[in-house]
């Protein structure tokens, strides 16, 4: 996965509370694989009852890598199949005043950022879309729309999306760390240790 810290893209508003993961990819399409790309079955339910005046339907979206939309953004569901959604659908960043918990979490995990900012932002950037914005990691702040809009993350969030890191990246690159600990705690604990020759732990 790359990291970044400057997305510069068109943004599409989905002006809509409570967008769920089972709306942001219906159960019946995650039988697909992964391999064969989940972009087009994004909200493929809201989209096809829509029809042409749905605003990811729209001409002007075409492109697009910035979504807003309004509060509790990702609830429902823990499937990361939601955000592979996204991510394929051409997505870098998410604007919503707030955002289901494990959604957010999966977001981090595969690059895509959910940015939350207040329901007044929310509105005011709405009301702009489409346009061109920039997100940046580096000062937490929206531009392209009036005024900048300072966007909250949690600094371990920032950290794994600027370097590209999962979970299990940001844990190796604690490693020498983790070796350092380990080796002090052999000289201090040893009868935690299995001994060299038959696994067992040391006598006491």
């Amino acid at each position: 996965m790359r990291g970044w810290s400057v997305e510069d893209g068109l943004a599409v508003g989905l002006p809509l509370e409570n967008v769920d993961t089972d709306q942001l990819i219906p159960a019946r399409f995650m039988s697909a694989p992964r391999s064969a790309g989940y972009g087009g079955f994004l909200l493929h339910d809201l989209r096809q009852t829509a029809g042409p005046d749905f605003p990811l339907n729209q001409p002007q979206a075409a492109g697009a890598s910035i979504l807003i939309a309004r509060r509790n953004f990702g609830g429902g569901s823990s499937r990361e199949a939601a955000v592979y959604a996204l991510v394929d659908a051409g997505f870098r960043v998410v604007i919503a005043p707030s955002f289901g918990d494990i959604f957010a979490s999966n977001s981090v995990n595969n690059g895509l950022l959910p940015a939350r900012v207040t329901e007044a932002a929310t509105e005011r950037l709405l009301s702009a879309t489409p346009c061109a914005l920039r997100v940046n990691l580096d000062t937490l702040t929206i531009t392209g729309a009036g005024d900048p809009v300072a966007f909250e993350l949690d600094p371990v969030w920032r950290t794994k999306l600027m370097n590209g890191w999962d979970d299990i990246d940001l844990t190796a690159s604690y490693a020498d760390r983790i070796a350092d600990f380990a080796a002090r705690r052999r000289e201090t604990a040893p009868w935690v240790w299995p001994d060299s020759a038959g696994g067992k732990a040391a006598d006491l």
